[in-house]
C-alpha cells in the first residue's frame, strides 16, 4: 500500500459525491469519494493511501490526458518479472511502487534512474487517516 502525506486544500460536495483537493508539496492532488469522513476539514493534514496496481506510469508523456492527478517521479529501482514488474519511484521525498504488467515495462524500456510521470485516478485514492 502507498501512502502519501497531503493537507486538504478544498472539498466541494454534492448529493453523496465529494471532490477533495489536497496540496501534496508542490502538487495538487484530487480524490473523488462517495463517502467523506465528517472530521475532514479545511487544512486537515491526512495520510492518502493508494494500491501499488493503482498507479500508472507514463514516459516521455506529451499532451493532455483526463487524469487530473500526475506527479513527476524518478525510478529507483525496477524488478522485472515473468509476468508482472514492481517499479519503485521517488517522488519528492516520497517512495511508491507502481506494479504493471512486465510486457509494459519491456515496451516502455524502464531504466533505474528514468524521470517518468505517475498518474493516479482520482477514484483511486482514499484517506487512510488524519494526522
Amino acid at each position: 500500500m502507498n501512502r502519501f502525506v497531503a493537507t486538504v486544500k478544498s472539498i466541494e460536495s454534492t448529493q453523496n459525491l465529494n471532490i477533495v483537493k489536497f496540496r501534496f508539496f508542490d502538487e495538487i492532488l484530487t480524490m473523488m469519494s462517495l463517502e467523506l469522513n465528517q472530521n475532514i476539514k479545511l487544512d486537515s493534514k491526512v495520510e492518502l493511501s493508494l494500491k501499488a496496481t493503482q498507479i500508472t506510469i507514463a514516459k516521455d508523456l506529451k499532451g493532455k490526458v483526463s487524469c487530473s492527478n500526475k506527479l513527476k517521479a524518478k525510478i529507483e529501482s525496477l524488478n522485472n518479472g515473468k509476468l508482472l514488474s514492481s517499479v519503485v519511484l521517488s517522488v519528492y521525498d516520497t517512495t511508491v511502487e507502481s506494479i504493471i504488467t512486465q510486457e509494459s515495462s519491456t515496451e516502455m524500456n524502464l531504466r533505474v534512474g528514468d524521470d517518468v510521470v505517475i498518474l493516479i485516478n482520482p477514484s483511486e485514492l482514499s484517506i487512510l487517516s488524519i494526522i
